[in-house]
């Protein structure tokens, strides 16, 4: 199989000093790693908040004790706020400066947080530090390899855009007719297909690199990046809750 081409010419067409763009790279890398750990950090801010703040949860949830038994209209509009960020990026990035970017990034980890508040309701404080820890360490592996490997990841990117396809009608047939069995089938095919879109990120951010080398771009891009590699960590960590997460009594 072909070695995907990470931009060894310029925008002129010369040879790029190799040195220089790996340099570039690592930098951009560290860039969009920093900008994801900020995003899970105020993910959790949030999330955090509104588990131990009984009047900030009132805001968004429905709250008897320690469960959340239904959601305010604020929560709806929580809950499905990121996607609607999310297409409006899919349509206007090119025109988008980059502190109209940042600020949709920043607003989609921030709502982010009030549904992942959600699994701290649900389950106990020690089983989602635990898979959040167990999240860290396989995304940290599945991303080196990303990273590092000379295997082109398009056609298993492709595979897994067909499989996330299918994951949300899934999920979408199960909420009208619930199952557990088909509960865990979807929660294990979530585990392995944003296990494989994160190695698959991670490369692709690197293609983007070398296609945004000696641009105004390069900003954006890592942004953008950082947001691909958020949500593939944010949907891993709540699949992997299913399987680890120990609910409250």
């Amino acid at each position: 199989m072909a070695e995907p081409n990470f931009g060894t010419f310029n925008r002129a067409g010369t040879v790029a000093d190799q040195a220089s763009f790996d340099v570039g790279l690592r930098a951009h890398m560290v860039r969009v790693y920093n900008y994801m750990a900020s995003g899970l950090a105020l993910s959790g801010i949030v999330a955090f908040a509104l588990f131990n703040f009984g009047e900030l949860a009132a805001l968004f949830f429905q709250v008897q004790g320690t469960r959340v038994v239904g959601l305010n209209v604020l929560g709806w509009v929580a809950i499905f706020a990121p996607l609607g960020l999310l297409l409006l990026v899919s349509f206007r990035a090119q025109a988008m400066s980059v502190g109209a970017v940042q600020a949709v990034y920043w607003a989609v980890t921030a709502l982010m947080g009030v549904s992942l508040s959600l699994l701290l309701f649900r389950y106990t404080g020690a089983s989602v530090a635990r898979t959040f820890f167990v999240t860290a360490a396989a995304f940290g592996a599945l991303s080196l390899y990303g990273y590092t490997t000379k295997r082109d990841l398009t056609a298993m990117g492709k595979f897994l855009f067909m499989g996330l396809i299918g994951l949300i009608l899934a999920g979408l047939v199960n909420m009208i007719w619930p199952s557990g069995t088909m509960s865990f089938i979807i929660s294990a095919a979530g585990v392995l297909i944003f296990s494989g879109l994160i190695a698959y990120d991670t490369q692709k951010i690197k293609e983007q690199y070398a296609d945004a080398w000696g641009t105004d771009t390069a900003e954006k891009v890592a942004i953008f990046g950082a947001l691909s590699l958020y949500l593939d960590f944010v949907n891993l960590f709540q699949f992997l809750m299913s399987f680890l997460g120990q609910e409250r009594e």
